[in-house]
């Protein structure tokens, strides 16, 4: 397949998700009972953010373009992925990226996630058979020319020695940040619960942490976030949320909390679910100065514009990442162009 017909294919796939399919619902079904993280809420809204960001003939096109990508390809070579499973088709931009590239993928799939991304496959390959000679879902990779690698701290010392002799792309933990003036209005501060609540904040992209200025009161924050408290209603979030909450009680950690969420005073950039750490900032420098220093702990930085001298995302877009928008600032294309 020439890279026209490639996006062609994915294309027609992203037409094909905006219908109703009644098998995909199924295949959700069959997700959310093996892991309950995955509701049908989550589901949905992660092939949806795909087929509006991912799969638009105009970005695809606007996306390649910014590259010396090939119309054929000479040489296919095979790149192992190995996927998470922390939420719904987190890896779908990986083997989207080898697609392109015109390599062929040997996905070793997340236990947590094994039936989406399978299906989207077999709906690519109704769209042009000529797609399933780019895909192989392995148990254990073997034969690869380069991998990717996505999982913990701990996992990526075990990748970074494993795949120490060949072209790799390994991520570790990361979160977003979101940085408050005090200024925001009632809007900014439900949309920032957006990044702080989807997907029960279990993603790479959610917001984790908050940098407030000194003095800074809390009550339309809580109040805003309250918004979401249904949250509270799913078994495994609510057991995490009881759980952490005793924690501090019996540690007698000081915590601001509105039935849904915790927040605690905490440096660290990951919080546990059903948490949310904050620390005060005085000088915005400083605070800059500080994001630059730990910049291999964070995903992507949430604010109003102007707030930071950096590129922010707006409130509510940390969990919408467009084609660009590469994990760990790591340019996925051009490192599969260049294996």
């Amino acid at each position: 397949m020439n890279l026209t017909k490639r996006i062609k294919a994915l294309t027609a796939l992203g037409e094909h998700l905006s219908q109703k399919d009644e098998y995909l619902e199924a295949v959700m079904h069959r997700s959310m009972y093996h892991n309950p993280w995955f509701t049908m809420e989550n589901q949905r809204q992660a092939v949806e953010a795909i087929r509006q960001n991912f799969l638009a003939e105009e970005k695809l096109r606007a996306w390649v373009q910014r590259y010396h990508m090939p119309e054929e390809t000479t040489k296919m070579k095979n790149v192992g992925i190995v996927m998470a499973g922390n939420i719904p088709l987190v890896g779908f931009h990986d083997m989207l990226c080898v697609f392109l590239s015109g390599h062929r993928s040997m996905i070793k799939l997340s236990d947590k996630d094994p039936y989406l991304l399978p299906y989207l496959l077999q709906i690519l390959a109704r769209i042009d058979q000529d797609t399933e000679a780019y895909f192989q879902m392995v148990d254990t990779l073997k034969g690869f020319d380069a991998v990717i690698a996505t999982g913990s701290n701990n996992s990526s010392r075990y990748f970074d020695y494993y795949f120490s002799k060949i072209p790799n792309v390994i991520r570790k933990n990361r979160n977003a940040i979101a940085i408050l003036s005090g200024e925001e209005t009632e809007e900014e501060l439900k949309a920032l619960g957006q990044d702080v609540f989807n997907y029960f904040g279990l993603g790479c992209r959610n917001v984790a942490k908050i940098y407030v200025p000194e003095g800074y009161q809390f009550d339309a924050l809580l109040e805003a976030l309250h918004e979401y408290r249904e949250i509270v209603l799913h078994n495994k979030y609510k057991n995490n949320f009881d759980y952490n909450f005793a924690i501090q009680v019996l540690n007698k950690v000081p915590y601001l909390s509105n039935g849904c969420i915790i927040l605690i005073e905490n440096r660290s950039l990951q919080s546990r679910v059903g948490e949310l750490h904050f620390e005060y900032y005085s000088d915005p420098v400083e605070l800059e100065q500080e994001i630059d220093q730990r910049a291999e702990e964070i995903q992507c930085v949430v604010a109003r514009e102007g707030v930071l001298e950096r590129s922010t995302l707006p409130f509510g877009k940390a969990q919408q990442p467009e084609l660009w928008d590469y994990a760990d600032g790591v340019d996925t294309l051009e490192f599969l162009l260049n294996i």
